[in-house]
């Protein structure tokens, strides 16, 4: 099911000061969104890195209601291999371009949200402003964007399970749900491909973050009731949600961010059940109806430069233009253009419920018109109080003042309750008047009194690590830092409170190493690491024993991620001597890790077991299965033992083998040459013999000691009956007896009792290894060069009892007898049929008066 997916901001062209392209990281209500730079050069763009190579199906883009570029064009790349220079246009692949409106229609009261659906596989996603519409409210030229949103599946996710309903699906359909039941998040049957809108960026840029976590949370308790087959209970929270989301349909949020005018945005609806879901037929006026009277909805089209249409919706949401206006702004809000009476049509398709941009709800006539604050200037935010909201925070509920009981005893209840305020702000506020307080301190305050604050101050730091706004996480780590390393050593509380601290909040921090906005994941993540090597908190050796505890198979890949990457970090940096961390619990998790669903965490526990091998070699192995044939067989331990191969400075079998391959490539090379030269000399001599048999030359011996006789006819009689390997003539060696002779008798000669191939004494050795039909059966003795069958290799070389072979240049060495005699090639004949020659040659003659002397033209291979 596509999903949103995290980024971070790889590089852009610029930004003015405070709107920084890093903003796009985080979705809320309050974020600045990213501006370029004043009076800039176009275009303008930003690249961005996914958090892994996906499908993206789906991109939302939030525009500016003023600073709008007039296009923007979408590139997508697999890697940048030139990491300072990764917004090069050639390393991307072009998808094509989305026009934006200018706006103009709506007074510049309204942001368009731009849907814009594809089908492209990447990992960075490069995105090009051009020149922005001209308008009076855009004094330098500049463009920007509020927020972008990006859905998606992993690359590799495969399309079987398009082809049957998934058990979850089965589960949820057996619960009762349809295909348009709100609490269902487009998981009804035959809707594999749909998108969850949790995943929306409408959900987190125009909901209270409060609500959206709580709708988050029963959505997880729903499926995890759905995993343990609590059927009835997943019912129940299903229905709370659909109920949640009916009470807020009938409201409207109401959300003011700090330094920014207030924000008066419907919430948002899917697509009333009575439309249909075929293409309709919508009213051309009534869709160029003003804009200032309800919010406008386009069907626009991604321009490709190949020519191909990509659908992208967009919904002009209404919001103030002028900043320095004194004149209140409106948000008009009507009902949707009626569908009978058409009067000049055109065809619109409508998508599924939950794919479509959603409209915001319709209100009554009495209501339509909602007062806007006038947006205040930079003068106005400077003498403005630091949160940008006057009063007090909400009353504590009956609830929150039992839990808060003891932070409330020494902060007072006006403090607490900023902090559990479902304004964010007042989160912060509270957060950073503890630090303040705490900091201001004095020495001399009872010891009972110090430790209460400390304890108070990290029951208020617990449940701000947990908060979903970036600020108030921040406020929250900058706290529990000065608790650490300053608060406890100036009052001297010594080691039992600094292990409070770890101890309550390292659980909260570890969870959000796992959260799905990875500037929070990261931010965690560094905190941790960092916290770990405190000289407060490094003695205490908390931070590894939380760190290596076991990780299951199918925990979520962000945490298993968060956990692997800070292992590894943190071996490095403090070892396994009096860390906490021990060969056996590094071992132990490494090797857990290994069996995790997600490739790129089973990498970074290779990683780790390599660094272990390289420290402690021998002492990790008990750890891991035995390298045999059948544990390497599983390519991530054929991959690990390899590894530790290459640390000890050995080949691995696949080099070994490439290296063995390449010499007997280089052998059969240099034989077939040899070969080739043979039989060159070979057909030289038949021609000659059928020259002399056809009468072309007259005979006139010259006979020479050592020499083939001048005379053709000479030439062909001294070869006619003779074998060219031992010398022997005999009338019976016609061209049948002598390969009888060959067969049976020749000493030169032998038969190879494995492929029945008659081949020559001195290269019976290189026959076994590289010709016979048997020769992956055997190997070599590197002491005395001879063949032998593999399962008989390791005893005959452990024995060490053989004739060792000399260089080819020194001595020649026989493959029957073993023993070493004088080089070249008479001295085969000799040691062949000599009568003190090999014993174990059974052919050997018994006289030697049958041999002859070898003659030039005669041929030994």
């Amino acid at each position: 099911m596509p999903h949103k997916i995290g980024f971070v901001v790889v590089s852009s062209s610029g930004h003015e000061d405070g709107f920084s392209a890093k903003e796009l990281m985080v979705h809320a209500p309050t974020v600045n969104g990213w501006r370029s730079p004043r009076l800039c050069q176009y275009p303008q763009e930003i690249v961005l890195q996914l958090v892994e190579r996906c499908r993206i199906r789906k991109l939302q883009l939030l525009a500016h209601q003023y600073m709008i570029s007039s296009k923007i064009e979408f590139f997508i790349s697999e890697s940048l291999p030139e990491y300072f220079a990764p917004y090069q246009s050639e390393r991307f692949h072009r998808l094509g371009y989305v026009p934006l409106s200018d706006n103009e229609k709506t007074g510049f009261k309204a942001r368009e949200l731009k849907s814009v659906y594809m089908d492209a596989v990447g990992q960075y996603l490069k995105l090009i402003f051009h020149k922005n519409y001209v308008n009076k409210y855009n004094l330098y030229s500049q463009v920007a964007l509020v927020a972008i949103n990006i859905i998606g599946d992993p690359a590799d996710y495969g399309n079987d399970s398009n082809k049957h309903p998934s058990r979850e699906k089965l589960i949820d359909h057996y619960l009762g749900s349809k295909s348009d039941d709100p609490a269902l998040d487009g998981t009804y049957l035959g809707k594999s491909d749909s998108i969850s809108p949790l995943d929306d960026l409408a959900f987190d840029m125009y909901q209270d973050p409060e609500v959206a976590q709580i709708i988050r949370r029963l959505d997880e308790k729903k499926h995890e009731a759905v995993h343990h087959e609590r059927y009835d209970h997943a019912k129940k929270l299903k229905q709370a949600i659909a109920d949640l989301q009916k009470v807020l349909l009938k409201g409207c949020s109401c959300l003011k961010p700090r330094g920014t005018p207030v924000i008066h945005q419907g919430l948002l609806t899917r697509k009333p059940p009575d439309l249909p879901v075929e293409p309709v037929v919508y009213d051309d006026s009534l869709q160029h109806t003003k804009a200032t009277n309800s919010p406008s909805y386009e069907n626009t089209e991604l321009q490709s430069s190949q020519g191909e249409l990509w659908k992208a919706e967009s919904l002009l949401e209404e919001k103030p233009a002028e900043p320095n206006s004194p004149e209140p702004v409106f948000l008009r809000q009507s009902t949707p253009p009626t569908l009978s009476h058409p009067t000049t049509s055109r065809e619109v398709e409508f998508l599924p419920y939950d794919e479509r941009p959603l409209p915001a709800i319709h209100k009554h006539s009495e209501e339509t018109i909602r007062y806007l604050e006038p947006e205040k200037t930079e003068g106005d935010i400077s003498n403005s109080p630091r949160s940008g909201i006057t009063g007090e925070p909400e009353p504590l509920s009956e609830k929150a003042l039992r839990e808060a009981r003891p932070a409330i005893e020494v902060f007072g209840e006006a403090l607490v309750s900023g902090a559990y305020s479902k304004s964010w702000s007042y989160r912060e506020d509270a957060l950073l008047a503890v630090y303040k307080k705490l900091m201001e301190m004095a020495v001399s305050t009872p010891k009972e009194d110090l430790k209460n604050m400390l304890r108070a101050a990290i029951f208020l730091v617990r449940r701000a690590i947990k908060d979903i706004v970036s600020s108030v996480f921040q406020a929250s780590l900058k706290l529990l830092k000065m608790l650490i390393t300053q608060y406890v050593p100036k009052h001297k509380l010594g080691k039992l409170e600094t292990s409070h601290c770890v101890e309550k909040t390292l659980p909260g921090l570890l969870s959000r190493t796992g959260d799905s906005s990875s500037r929070l994941r990261i931010m965690a993540a560094k905190f941790i690491q960092e916290m770990a090597l405190w000289s407060e908190v490094k003695p205490l050796q908390i931070v590894p024993v939380h760190l290596v505890q076991p990780l299951k198979p199918n925990s979520p890949t962000h945490l298993a991620m968060s956990r692997v990457e800070l292992v590894e970090c943190l071996l490095k940096e403090m070892g396994t001597e009096n860390s906490g961390f021990t060969i056996s619990n590094a071992m132990k998790f490494a090797t857990g890790a290994l069996e995790h669903r997600v490739y790129e965490v089973r990498d970074v526990a290779l990683r780790i077991i390599f660094d272990m091998y390289r420290k402690h070699k021998a002492a990790i192995l008990e750890y891991l299965p035995p390298d045999d044939a059948s544990i390497r067989k599983t390519v991530l331990y054929k991959t690990l033992f390899d590894g530790f191969t290459k640390i000890d400075g050995k080949l691995s079998d696949a080099e070994m083998r490439a290296q063995k391959k390449a010499a007997t490539e280089e052998a059969e090379r240099q034989k077939k040459a040899e070969i080739k030269v043979l039989q060159g000399q070979l057909a030289a001599l038949k021609e000659i013999q059928a020259e002399v048999q056809a009468g072309k030359v007259g005979v006139s011996p010259q006979p020479a000691v050592s020499e083939i006789p001048d005379d053709h006819s000479s030439v062909a009689n001294y070869l006619d009956n003779l074998c060219i390997f031992c010398g022997e003539r005999n009338e019976s060696f016609t061209e049948e007896g002598l390969d009888l002779h060959y067969w049976k008798r020749c000493p030169m000669l032998t038969r190879c009792e494995h492929c029945k191939q008659v081949v020559e004494i001195a290269s019976l050795t290189e026959h076994l290894l590289t010709e016979c039909d048997k020769k992956d059966s055997f190997g070599k003795c590197q002491r005395c060069s001879e063949a032998f069958p593999k399962d008989e290799l390791p005893k005959h070389i452990k024995s060490k009892t053989c004739n060792a072979a000399k260089p080819e240049n020194v001595a020649n060495h026989c493959p029957l007898c073993h023993d070493n005699f004088s080089p070249g090639e008479e001295a085969w004949k000799s040691h062949l049929m000599g009568t003190d020659g090999c014993a174990m040659n059974l052919r050997r003659l018994s006289t030697i008066n049958k041999t002859i002397p070898m003659q030039p033209g005669k041929t030994s291979l």
